[in-house]
């Protein structure tokens, strides 16, 4: 560092010393042109009182050069600048044409000059460029001083500087700070040595003192006489971390029994990874799905684990190779066993410290998932008998009224009769679509299900609405991917679900609006969106929006939505909503995506759920 410090300051003052010699000799001519100037002005007398016709230029000018080469103080000035000052090579007098009236070299006298470069020019570049310009080769620049004669500019001084001269000026001063800064950057060295051998002297010794406590000895340590200065501090502070670390290990052991203990006892297979890929923890149901003894698992990197050849270890491998997780997936395991498996990367600060693989077998949680479908349905079947009940409750009521009625008024002709029986034959058909409604809703369903695109699903839902959505004044937008959205379901039944939430949608917009039904994929899902602008739903009533019989509106049945999510349940998908007051609510209605047979990742990834009765 020292060395480094002293190479930059080295650096620093040649730079600073070329600059500065470069600097002073363009200080020096620019002095010298004005002197030349002023000498110039004072070399031309006035014209006036002369034969010298004032109205003719020409005259001017030729009298004027003719008092400036005659003028034996500026000629005996430009030669003595040229003698006297060793960077300067040559000095002249020219006039607004370019041609020179007078010059230290006399054969120049009369002709046109070339223009040069501004001596400015070098004194304005950085250091590596003026080094190269000066030692490049030979090189002319001009230092200029406009000639004013009687307030109108009639040419200039120039003064021509060399970049030999300035080279055979500046080669000693350079050669003479090179040396000192080599000497500076060789004693800097040599200082930093012999500091780094009196400072890091006691390293070795510390270096013992660690080794001790890597071995567990941190009491042959404290054992040692203690010295009072720094390294005496040092060793103190080593005993004690490593007792600390003697009693953190002695933890671990004893944590590390009772973990054991517990994955062995686990039904779920659990592999804990570290931040480099490496198990360092598995349970003992891992071996039902990988068929290996766990002492041939634990310490292993993921890529001797698992195979490129299989699903499972396609799956891994690439989730690992991408640092990215997965939810749980179902696949065939190497000994053929179908497995739930997900994957969850560790983080802490936004930093991944492992990797956490959890397998589950699939019968078993499918076995689970049957049960609590089957009770959710149960429930929901007690909530829909609620309510049937109270619908069928008042058609009876009236049944049995205006039967009474009518008993009183069989023996007259009286038109009210008839009045009596529609009323009865109407309610009478109510009763009948309400429980036929329950009818449908709860028994079981044979579905069809099928490979489609739900793209093309979605198409002819919008082109089966078009109709009533033009009579509502709603124009219906589609944002649809254009990738394949591939999903296995019953397209008879899809299209119902679909086409319940758009005419939702379409009546939640008296006024006209824009529904927005879109598509797209999200890792192996399809998420279908239906968006509407109408007034929105109020929170109070949102819990209730999937229920069988409840609505919002006046003449709204209330059978769609809860159609819908059936329909969703029974091809393992669902279906929720966003609602915001006076700007609209968006239904989303997710779907396992279907992988291709000609990609053996995603096939590895797709579901195989199969529907079930309702």
């Amino acid at each position: 560092m020292v060395a480094v410090l002293v190479t930059a300051f080295s650096y620093l003052y040649v730079s600073q010393l070329l600059q500065q010699s470069i600097t002073t000799s363009r200080l020096t001519a620019s002095y010298l042109t004005s002197q030349l100037a002023y000498v110039a002005n004072n070399a031309v007398p006035d014209l006036t009182s002369t034969k010298v016709d004032t109205n003719n230029p020409a005259a001017v000018r030729a009298a004027i050069a003719y008092y400036l080469g005659t003028d034996r103080d500026l000629n005996a000035l430009l030669e003595s600048v040229v003698k006297n000052w060793p960077t300067i090579q040559d000095a002249a007098v020219v006039d607004a044409n370019g041609k020179v009236i007078l010059h230290t070299r006399p054969d120049l006298v009369g002709k046109r000059v070339t223009d040069r470069p501004d001596f400015s020019g070098l004194v304005d570049s950085s250091f590596r460029r003026k080094l190269r310009l000066l030692y490049s080769g030979p090189e002319e620049y001009d230092v200029r001083t406009p000639l004013l004669l009687n307030g109108v500019p009639f040419g200039s001084v120039r003064l021509g500087v060399s970049t030999i001269f300035l080279r055979n000026e500046l080669t000693p001063v350079l050669q003479h700070a090179t040396i000192l800064g080599a000497v500076a950057i060789l004693f800097s060295l040599l200082f930093a040595s012999a500091l780094s051998r009196l400072a890091l002297g006691p390293l070795e010794q510390i270096s013992r003192t660690l080794d001790s406590v890597s071995a567990g000895n941190p009491d042959e340590v404290a054992e040692e006489p203690a010295r009072q200065d720094e390294y005496g501090l040092v060793t103190l502070k080593i005993a004690h971390l490593g007792r600390q670390m003697r009693d953190a290990r002695e933890i671990f052991s004893a944590l590390k029994g009772n973990v054991d203990q517990i994955m062995a006892n686990l039904q779920d297979g659990l592999m804990l990874f570290t931040r480099d890929s490496n198990v360092v923890l598995v349970s003992a149901s891992v071996e039902r799905f990988l068929g290996r003894p766990r002492r041939e698992l634990l310490g292993r990197p993921v890529k001797e684990l698992f195979s490129p050849d299989s699903a499972l270890g396609l799956l891994v491998l690439d989730a690992f190779r991408l640092r990215h997780p997965f939810e749980q997936r179902e696949i065939e395991s190497p000994n053929g066993r179908r497995a739930q498996v997900s994957l969850d990367f560790i983080q802490e600060r936004g930093t991944q410290i492992g990797a956490l693989l959890t397998m589950r077998d699939s019968e078993s949680a499918r076995r689970i998932e049957d049960e609590l479908e089957t009770s959710r349905r149960l429930s929901a079947s007690g909530r829909l008998t609620r309510g049937v009940a109270h619908e069928v409750k008042n058609p009876i009521n009236a049944i049995v009224l205006h039967l009474q009625l009518l008993q009183d008024k069989l023996k007259q002709i009286d038109p009210e009769t008839r009045r009596h029986m529609d009323i009865i034959g109407s309610e009478i058909h109510r009763l009948d679509r309400v429980v036929q409604v329950l009818v449908d809703f709860t028994r079981p369903r044979d579905l069809h299900p099928e490979e489609v695109d739900l793209r093309r699903l979605l198409e002819d839902v919008t082109v089966l609405a078009a109709p009533d959505a033009e009579q509502h004044g709603v124009k219906i937008t589609r944002e649809i991917t254009s990738e394949p959205l591939m999903v296995k379901v019953d397209s008879d039944f899809m299209k119902q679900a679909v086409l319940n939430v758009i005419l939702n949608g379409m009546q939640a917009m008296p006024e006209g609006g824009i529904l927005t039904v879109s598509a797209r994929r999200e890792d192996d899902m399809v998420v279908t969106g239906i968006r509407d602008q109408g007034a929105g739903i109020p929170p109070e009533v949102q819990e209730k929006m999937f229920e069988l019989y409840f609505t919002t509106k006046k003449s709204g049945s209330g059978i769609g939505l809860a159609q819908t999510y059936q329909i969703m349940q029974w091809h393992y998908g669902s279906v929720e909503f966003e609602s915001v007051a006076g700007r609209g609510t968006t239904f989303t209605l997710r779907l396992p995506l279907i992988s291709s047979p000609t990609n053996p990742l995603q096939e590895a990834v797709a579901q195989s759920h199969q529907p079930h009765p309702a």
